[in-house]
């Protein structure tokens, strides 16, 4: 078999991941091995941080519908509210109620009443 001298590829390889890590500190943007450490971490952490903004973004509009509620009322509560949007069958998600009560109070009060 003949032989292979891969120079190009490892080279072409090692500008690739220090590119990546450009603006990293220390050992990690300079060094091959520690920054191919680096790289790997952080995809996993991008990964797994992705879906927690999802979840975060769900608890803000819930604490702005709920927040919506109580400048109506004082007695209404987020979790009755919600299990009565179901009872009447509106399906609204809270992603737009959320942006109801924050931008547009008068049409959520509407919302709020046809619950009622």
């Amino acid at each position: 078999m003949s032989r292979v001298k891969k120079g190009v590829n490892a080279l072409k390889t090692r500008r690739n991941i220090l590119r990546q890590v450009k603006g990293y500190r220390f050992r990690r943007s300079t060094n091959e091995r520690a920054a191919y450490e680096a790289i790997s971490h952080a995809g996993a952490s991008a990964f797994a941080h992705r879906r927690d903004k999802k979840g975060e973004a769900r608890r803000i509009w819930n604490v702005r519908i709920n927040a919506g509620l109580r400048l109506i009322d004082q007695k209404n509560s987020y979790s009755k509210f919600i299990g009565s949007l179901k009872k009447a069958n509106i399906a609204l998600n809270r992603k737009s109620l959320a942006h109801l009560a924050e931008k547009h109070p008068k049409a959520f009060e509407k919302v709020v009443a046809e619950v009622k």
